[in-house]
């Protein structure tokens, strides 16, 4: 039997955007519901090769290895497989994302084992699989199609969706990055979903999260330091994120090779970013202000999830201008040097999750950044030879 029967014969809480919930019914106020409302997530403990074809096709790596596609016997819809070694933290990740599942915007969980892999015990997940791919890839693969303002606006109000709903249920994610946000399908209509809750911690207003455990390129300034954070570590990522969406490069990135300098820490807790032009002439004075209020330094000082869903640039996307931006073209031009920052993110992750010394971060307006180097000398040597500029 599956471990979601039961919840397909109870009303579970909606998501933000009052889509409907799996019983197909909804919530009259729009409020979430109880937390003992919730379907208790079953641990099943037959082998998953009872229901499953477990197939070696690697459809991407976590920081827990790999995640494969698999295919359940009686219908034959595919699905992925993510495997964890049993103990407590991993029974804390399964559970808080389980919690989730309810949302459209974040990546379901369909199924749990307990079985014995190579004689160790380990959590086999089955999560819905995300044949879309990841966010930033979608954009880079569109060609000459502009990507626009307004795109980027209902991008940004999908990952919100998923993180009011976090956030409602005390839940901070705490890795909210791009690889980390897939699509449900290359379809034009297909879902943007929040996954990987491997850094997920169950918060209240009472109790901040003091844990350092972040991905560099997306980290909050308090991280760095010995402050406690909690959700607006989530808004900071969303910040960043909305940041690339716009232009196609970070505010903030990690330096290869260098140890973190106090300097280096005192720009980022300052908050030092520009919006440097070409890529940013065009965009709205709106957008350029709720990225300054996301990107707060004082955790206390940014916008809450609620502020953000409610800000005009989110809610009233229709108003966005369709302002064609640079960003397929940026993250097309430099698409090596994008894919060498994701690998390097991938091992930040399973190597430097706590020991934030080993980070390296600098400002975008460094002179050193390579990737900014590079796209001004261009477009100097462009200005200057125009008849190569033509071809």
């Amino acid at each position: 039997m599956s471990m979601l029967s039961n919840a397909q014969n109870q009303p579970l809480f909606p998501n933000p955007a009052g889509q409907q919930n799996p019983a197909g019914q909804q919530n009259p106020t729009g409020q979430f519901l109880p937390f003992h409302a919730r379907p208790t997530l079953q641990i099943k403990k037959n082998a998953i090769t009872d229901d499953y074809k477990v197939t070696s096709q690697v459809l991407g790596l976590g920081i827990n290895g790999k995640v494969l596609e698999i295919f359940q016997k009686k219908t034959g819809d595919k699905y992925a497989l993510k495997m964890l070694q049993d103990c407590s933290k991993a029974r804390r990740e399964v559970e808080l994302h389980w919690r989730a599942s309810p949302c459209s915007n974040i990546v379901r969980i369909i199924d749990v084992f307990e079985n014995l892999y190579q004689g160790r015990k380990c959590l086999l997940i089955v999560m819905e699989c995300m044949d879309g791919g990841e966010l930033f890839s979608r954009i880079q693969d569109r060609g000459d199609q502009a990507f626009t303002e307004r795109e980027a606006s209902d991008i940004m109000k999908s990952i919100g969706e998923a993180i009011q709903f976090l956030h409602a249920i005390n839940i901070a994610h705490r890795d909210v990055k791009p690889e980390n946000l897939l699509y449900s399908s290359k379809r034009p209509s297909a879902l943007l979903k929040l996954t990987d809750f491997g850094f997920a911690k169950e918060t209240t207003s009472h109790n901040s999260l003091a844990t350092p455990c972040y991905t560099p390129y997306y980290v909050a300034p308090e991280v760095l330091g010995p402050e406690k954070y909690d959700k607006s570590c989530d808004m900071w990522s969303l910040g960043v994120i909305m940041y690339i969406l716009l232009c196609g490069y970070p505010p903030f990135y990690s330096n290869h090779g260098l140890a973190i300098s106090p300097g280096m820490k005192k720009r980022i807790r300052m908050g030092q970013y520009e919006f440097p032009n070409p890529e940013w002439s065009d965009v709205s004075e709106e957008a350029k202000q709720l990225i300054r209020t996301l990107l707060k330094t004082e955790p206390t000082q940014r916008m809450t999830i609620t502020e953000f869903m409610n800000h005009p640039w989110i809610n009233q996307s229709m108003e966005v201008p369709q302002t064609p931006l640079h960003t397929s073209r940026v993250l097309k031009e430099e698409k090596d040097t994008w894919e060498d920052v994701k690998e390097e993110m991938t091992s930040a992750l399973a190597t430097m999750r706590v020991d934030y010394e080993q980070i390296k971060i600098k400002t975008i307006d460094d002179s050193t950044n390579p990737l900014l180097t590079k796209r001004r000398k261009k477009a100097s040597n462009a200005m200057a030879d125009p008849k190569s500029a033509a071809h």
